[in-house]
């Protein structure tokens, strides 16, 4: 398994991040409603694979449901471009759509029945 590197931000720029992951990547596209409504498309990495380069200051956290996902949205232009996950606390969620210079990439695309989340989650064994 080979390892590749992009950055990726929100869209006014005042955050910005680098992660690191395997090639080819498997993405997440969950139905849940906040997923759904965004278009978030998830790259699941560990801590040690993610690096916010700026923007901490801009960060908003929003929680709902069971609160414990941190749903972190640039405070200036609202975009999600990475979170930190219930399903995986120690790490994060990345937006694929907000990598830039991934196009050459090829994704496995797997869905997610976040809509059912706890079934879904026992169902990953």
């Amino acid at each position: 398994m080979t390892m590749r590197e992009a950055t990726g931000g929100c869209h006014c720029g005042k955050v910005h991040f680098r992660v690191r992951f395997a090639d080819p990547p498997e993405l997440l596209d969950c139905n849940c409603s906040i997923c759904a409504k965004t278009g978030f498309l998830h790259l699941i990495v560990d801590k040690a694979g993610f690096t916010l380069e700026r923007g901490a200051d801009a960060l908003t956290d929003y929680r709902w449901g069971s609160g414990m996902a941190r749903h972190l949205f640039c405070s200036s232009c609202g975009i999600k471009s990475f979170y930190v996950p219930r399903s995986h606390p120690d790490g994060f969620s990345v937006n694929w759509r907000a990598l830039d210079d991934v196009d050459d990439v090829v994704p496995r695309v797997r869905f997610y029945d976040g809509r059912n989340w706890e079934k879904a989650r026992a169902d990953l064994g």
